[in-house]
C-alpha cells in the first residue's frame, strides 16, 4: 500500500473510532489493487478481461449503496457501473430499477405516495424528498422476500445516490490511490421517461457528464442500455462520442450486429445467451452479465467453470459481476 493510501486509511479509521463512517473499514480488509492502471482500453481489445462491478460489489453489500462502490474500488474492478434513472426533478440518481420498494424503505417513509398500481415510482419524488429514504437489499418483485437471502441485511443509515455524487466519489478514490477507474453508466427505463417527462434520458445524461468534462472517448465511460432505439438517437442525434453497448436477452441476427457496429461499440448479453463468435465477427466487444456466486448458467457446474469459460474458452473482452474481488483473481490468474 503506498502512503498516501497508508495515510488515508488510518485517518478514515481514526473517523469510524470517533463516530465516523463505518466505510472505513472497507480498506482494512481488503488488500488494495496495485497503483497502476489496468490494460484496459475503454472500446477495443484489451491483453485480459476487464471487470466491471455490478452495481457495484452488491455480493457484499447493498446495490449502488456508497459501501459497494467504494468495496467495488477497493476490490480492484476496472469499471464500475452506475444504474440511473430520473427522479421528479429530473435528478440523475443510482437504482436499477424505475419503483422504487425493491430497494428501499419508501413503503414506510411515504406509504401513500404509490401510483393507482400500487408501486412507487422514482419518478414521482423530488431528489430532497429521496434524500429520507434508506437502502436495503434487494427483496422480489411484489414480495417481502429477499431475492439474495445469504447477502448483506442493508440498513445502517445507507442512503440512494445522486450519479453525480457517485462519479465524484470514485474520482476521488481514484485520485488517492494513484488508479483510473471506469464508469459503466446504464440507462434505465428511456421510453418510460420520454413519457413522464417529454425528455430523452440520453441527451440527458451527455449533458451532465459534459459539465463533467467526462464526455470524450478517451474518458474511459460506457455507456449501456436494453433499449436500442436509445443507443441508436445517441450516436445520429447527439453525435455521442463515449462506446455505447447494446442490452440484450434475447438473440440478435448477425446481419443486424453488422448494421449496428458502425453505432454501437459492444454487446452485453445474458450467460445464457453469450454468442462471441457472431459478435466478433461484427467488430463488437462483449460484456456479458451477471457473473454470481449463488447460481451458475445452465452450461457451467460451478463459479471456476464460469470463470474458466468466460476468460480461458470465450476469451471475452470483459464481464459483469457481483463479487469483483472473485473476477479479479480469476483474471490475473492469482
Amino acid at each position: 500500500m503506498n502512503p498516501i493510501v497508508k495515510s488515508f486509511v488510518f485517518h478514515t479509521l481514526a473517523g469510524v473510532l470517533s463516530g465516523g463512517s463505518w466505510l472505513a473499514f472497507l480498506f482494512l480488509f481488503f488488500p488494495w489493487p496495485a497503483d497502476e492502471s489496468p490494460d484496459a482500453p475503454v472500446a477495443g481489445k484489451a491483453l485480459k478481461p476487464i471487470v466491471i462491478a455490478h452495481r457495484g460489489a452488491s455480493g457484499y453489500l447493498v446495490e449502488h449503496s456508497e459501501g459497494s462502490k467504494v468495496l467495488a474500488h477497493a476490490q480492484g474492478a476496472d469499471f464500475i457501473e452506475q444504474d440511473v434513472v430520473l427522479t421528479k426533478d429530473r435528478e440523475f440518481i443510482v437504482s436499477h430499477d424505475i419503483t422504487m420498494a425493491e430497494t428501499t424503505d419508501v413503503e414506510t417513509v411515504y406509504p401513500d405516495r404509490h401510483r393507482n398500481d400500487g408501486k412507487w415510482y422514482f419518478a414521482d419524488f423530488t431528489w430532497e424528498e429521496i434524500q429520507n429514504l434508506t437502502l436495503h437489499e434487494r427483496t422480489r418483485k411484489d414480495s417481502a422476500e429477499r431475492a439474495f437471502p445469504g447477502r448483506f441485511p442493508g440498513g445502517f443509515g445507507q442512503r440512494v445516490l445522486r450519479l453525480q455524487e457517485e462519479i465524484q466519489l470514485l474520482q476521488g478514490l481514484d485520485r488517492t490511490t494513484g488508479r483510473k477507474t471506469g464508469l459503466y453508466i446504464e440507462l434505465k427505463g428511456p421510453e418510460f421517461h420520454r413519457k413522464e417527462f417529454s425528455v430523452s434520458m440520453g441527451a440527458e445524461l451527455l449533458k451532465l457528464l459534459k459539465g463533467l468534462e467526462l464526455d470524450e472517448a478517451k474518458d474511459r465511460c460506457f455507456i449501456q442500455c436494453f433499449e436500442l432505439q436509445e443507443l441508436v438517437s445517441l450516436h445520429k442525434e447527439h453525435a455521442c462520442k463515449l462506446p455505447l453497448v447494446y442490452l440484450i436477452g434475447s438473440p440478435i441476427a448477425h446481419e443486424k450486429l453488422k448494421e449496428l457496429s458502425s453505432m454501437i461499440a459492444g454487446l452485453g448479453p445474458s450467460l445464457e445467451l453469450l454468442a462471441t463468435r457472431t459478435a466478433e465477427g461484427a467488430g463488437l466487444v462483449v460484456h456479458p452479465y451477471t457473473v454470481r456466486k449463488e447460481s451458475q448458467p445452465r452450461w457451467s457446474q460451478s463459479l471456476e467453470q464460469t470463470h474458466r469459460v468466460l476468460i480461458e474458452q470465450l476469451k471475452v473482452d470483459g464481464f459483469f459481476s457481483d463479487f469483483p474481488d472473485t473476477a479479479r483473481r480469476a483474471v490475473d490468474g492469482t
